[in-house]
């Protein structure tokens, strides 16, 4: 066999090799890049992140309401209160104001310009004020300032509301924990492997009486209002109970508590705690601090829970923010004088202190029924947490066993008040035709024994207004 007859035969073999590997491949018998299988389908679009993807449209679960809703006919309304006027339950003196809160024009008065006793709707003033200047998202900070190694000072900023261990960060009372305080000045200390120190307490913020002079000391005692103090646990609260006993010097037991917070933490205080002003910038320097709910939310626990202690602290905050003494007379100035700039004339009132406790407070029905108009008008939407934080008939705060079986349960939003031989309640009410108004009734010469009655007078008085369907 010639050379060419052994290269052909050779380059057949090789041939026929080849062809048969490629087969091979093509069925996957052996490893290659040929294959009978069908082609592997395209992958997927790279997934989006959840926080990326598009949300889905928001749906209004309540309608707002529509300013074209019909008004009701002022004689209906008039006559409904000229009904309440007369019966002699509330006694001779009897103040009552009812108008549209779009246009803000009357639809029935009795009394509107005659001064009466306020009681708690007097709190309105002050969350009027407050929601003006300093503002809703405004916090009270509790700070600890270290001086030197060993002194560290417990500053208030007037949080009364503070816990005495962990903070809930979904609490408006207890919102700020002075164990988490404390374990901040901890972590601090263990830098330098200091684990006793000397504690100072400033508590200089607020100035003056701690108590409203106005104010009977049964209601301190009765737990109705603390002393006001640039800082306390639980309002100065001595046990769970809603009124219960006060420490006589909340600042004080709050430092006590806060010693016991910093020994959880393995830090001892040696020594009894002293009254001293925190150092200066640049003498010593924070190492922990903690902050309040903002203030719209303290605001709306105040409504809710119609506490003195808290509204009077309030006033103060006011007061400090537009330079006065945070005192109790600085406090009043200060409400009194933002409600003025919000354009209530308030021609003779008299604010003897803040919380309504106190004797010697008058308003009219028509000053009251103005601030409860601004806090629910559109146009003024830094007031708005002062509508929404008012209680709602038969489901919150003061009203949330009352209204329970007529027609303003869910529809009126409203500040109670109520003294002896007083009561007064001031809100909003929508009508059955879908209109909202605002009223303010008030009432202050109720014969003796008759207070819880007039309010369920007060309350069938609103409860037809929500029923009215009677337009014009």
């Amino acid at each position: 066999m010639g050379w060419a007859t052994r290269t052909g035969v050779a380059v057949g073999v090789v041939l026929a090799l080849a062809g048969g590997y490629a087969v091979a491949d093509a069925y996957d018998v052996v490893p290659g890049v040929l294959t009978l299988e069908p082609p592997v389908p395209e992958p997927p679009p790279f997934p989006q992140a959840p926080g990326a993807a598009a949300a889905p449209p928001l749906e209004v679960e309540l309608p707002a309401l529509d300013d074209a809703a019909p008004v009701p006919a002022t004689g209906a309304v008039q006559t409904l209160v000229d009904g309440l006027v007369a019966d002699t339950r509330l006694g001779p003196r009897v103040g009552v104001l009812v108008t549209d809160a779009v246009t803000g024009d009357v639809l029935g008065a009795a009394g509107e310009s005659v001064g009466h006793v306020p009681a708690s709707t007097l709190k309105t003033f002050t969350a009027a004020a407050a929601l003006t200047s300093p503002g809703a998202h405004t916090t009270l900070p509790t700070r600890a300032v270290l001086e030197g190694q060993e002194t560290v000072y417990l500053v208030g900023g007037g949080d009364m509301m503070l816990a005495a261990g962990a903070g809930d960060p979904t609490a408006v009372n207890g919102r700020a924990g002075l164990g988490d305080l404390a374990a901040q000045v901890a972590g601090e200390l263990r830098l330098t492997g200091r684990t006793t120190i000397s504690l100072r307490l400033d508590d200089t913020l607020f100035t003056g009486p701690a108590v409203a002079p106005t104010v009977d000391p049964a209601s301190v005692r009765n737990g109705y209002v603390a002393p006001v103090a640039a800082l306390a646990v639980d309002i100065a609260r001595l046990t769970d109970e809603e009124y219960a006993p006060r420490a006589e010097d909340p600042a004080l037991a709050a430092a006590d508590a806060f010693v016991a917070a910093l020994a959880q933490e393995g830090v001892t205080v040696s020594g009894d705690v002293v009254r001293a002003p925190a150092p200066s910038e640049g003498q010593g320097r924070t190492v922990g601090e903690v902050e309040s709910a903002p203030l719209g939310d303290v605001v709306a626990y105040l409504l809710q829970h119609s506490d003195n202690t808290i509204t009077e602290v309030v006033g103060r905050v006011v007061a400090l923010d537009a330079g006065l003494p945070g005192s109790g007379a600085g406090a009043t100035q200060a409400v009194r004088a933002a409600v003025e700039g919000l354009g209530v004339d308030l021609t003779g009132a008299t604010l003897a202190d803040l919380s309504g406790l106190g004797d010697g407070s008058v308003v009219t029905p028509a000053q009251l029924d103005e601030v409860v108009g601004l806090l629910a008008d559109p146009g003024h939407p830094r007031l708005r947490p002062g509508a929404v934080g008012l209680p709602v008939a038969g489901l919150s705060g003061t009203l949330d066993e009352r209204y329970l079986a007529n027609a303003g349960r869910g529809v009126v939003r409203a500040k109670t008040g109520s003294l002896p031989n007083v009561t007064s309640l001031a809100g909003t009410v929508v009508t059955a035709d879908d209109r909202l108004l605002v009223f303010s009734l008030m009432a202050d010469a109720v014969p003796d024994g008759g207070t819880y009655g007039a309010r369920l007078i007060f309350d069938d008085f609103v409860a037809s207004l929500a029923e009215c369907g009677c337009s014009a």
